[in-house]
């Protein structure tokens, strides 16, 4: 028998009992800050029935907003699959230097950083609900929402789910748009899962497939750390090693979350009229401007020479696209 962790998925059977198994537990604190520092604010927690998951709260840097930044008063950054809020922490500061005003929040999505693993099918409706949990539990009416590649691949959805919640949405090179059909035979089997496939395969496919090849920390990680930098790959391995929920939630939101096949999601969202922009970078195997204008999200600002970690590699100029789009509201 395998001793693989995996996670149930949305066509099986479920039990009155299945909502009261104990999630799997994130790890502390006070672990993860002693590998990569202080950087984000101290976590907050929310509380729901199925796990813990943890927020970052960076508020208003004074009550009187001033002129340009008036009408953005409450964001959600939404970060995508492996790398959790730390990861988005870059892009967050460079939005706040420009709206000081305005109160971010960012958020551990389930299984990573310091966010539980429920032990429950990682379809799309559990990262809806967690979102609407999260603003329930911050007394916010509604918000603008940034996601970031699975983060997109989540929010747009919940925009066509929740309208009334959402002010406004940001894309960063968003998930969702790719089709299953593009992978091969054995890669589907893995996607479907089931009897004869190994479960060790389907976690290596999902990780080499998501990272681009063998994930590669580099050396000099640490140094960087001390520097205040956010050293992506190295987050993405002390999960792998510290989070023991972390893979099975990264296999199961892939095979079931939203990264696949989710056009008429999207269409769904482009449909309500909330306002939109999307940034994608020129060499994107994952999110490409066509992809997103055949949905319906016509404004998509591509930035050149970048692929798929435009939202670290090109802070600036993804943060300039949405101060341009916020101020124009």
């Amino acid at each position: 028998m395998s001793n693989v962790l995996v996670l149930p998925r949305p066509a099986a059977k479920h039990t009155s009992d299945d909502h009261q198994q104990q999630p799997i537990q994130a790890p502390s604190e006070a672990a993860f800050v002693s590998a990569f520092g202080q950087l984000l604010p101290p976590a907050s927690y929310l509380q729901t029935p199925i796990g813990r998951a943890a927020y970052y709260s960076l508020p208003p840097s004074s009550s009187t907003p001033t002129p340009t930044d008036s009408k953005i008063g409450r964001v959600v950054l939404v970060h995508g699959g492996q790398t959790p809020a730390l990861g988005l922490l870059p892009l967050a500061n460079a939005l706040k230097s420009k709206f000081p005003n305005a109160h971010f929040v960012l958020i551990d999505l389930w299984g990573h950083g310091l966010s539980d693993t429920p032990l429950v099918a990682h379809e799309p409706a559990l990262f809806h609900s967690l979102l609407e949990s999260l603003l329930v539990h911050l007394e916010w009416p509604n918000a603008h929402f940034v996601g970031y590649s699975f983060g997109g691949a989540t929010i747009a959805p919940f925009a066509a789910a929740y309208p009334h919640r959402v002010s406004s949405l940001a894309l960063v090179a968003p998930a969702g748009l790719i089709k299953a059909s593009k992978f091969d035979e054995l890669a589907n089997s893995y996607l479907r899962g089931g009897d004869g496939v190994s479960e060790e395969k389907v976690q290596e496919w999902v990780f080499e497939t998501l990272e681009g090849g063998p994930l590669i920390v580099p050396a000099d990680w640490k140094e960087r750390v001390a520097r205040g930098e956010v050293v992506a790959e190295a987050i993405r391995d002390w999960e792998i090693k510290h989070h023991r929920g972390h893979r099975a939630s990264v296999v199961s939101m892939f095979r079931d979350g939203g990264v696949l096949d989710r056009q008429d999601a999207f269409v769904e969202a482009a449909r309500t009229g909330i306002r939109n922009v999307s940034v994608v970078g020129e060499w994107d195997g994952w999110c490409k401007e066509k992809d997103l204008k055949e949905v319906g999200f016509g404004d998509v600002v591509v930035v050149p020479k970048v692929g798929h970690g435009l939202v670290r590699q090109r802070v600036p100029e993804v943060a300039s696209v949405i101060e341009r789009f916020w101020k124009g509201l």
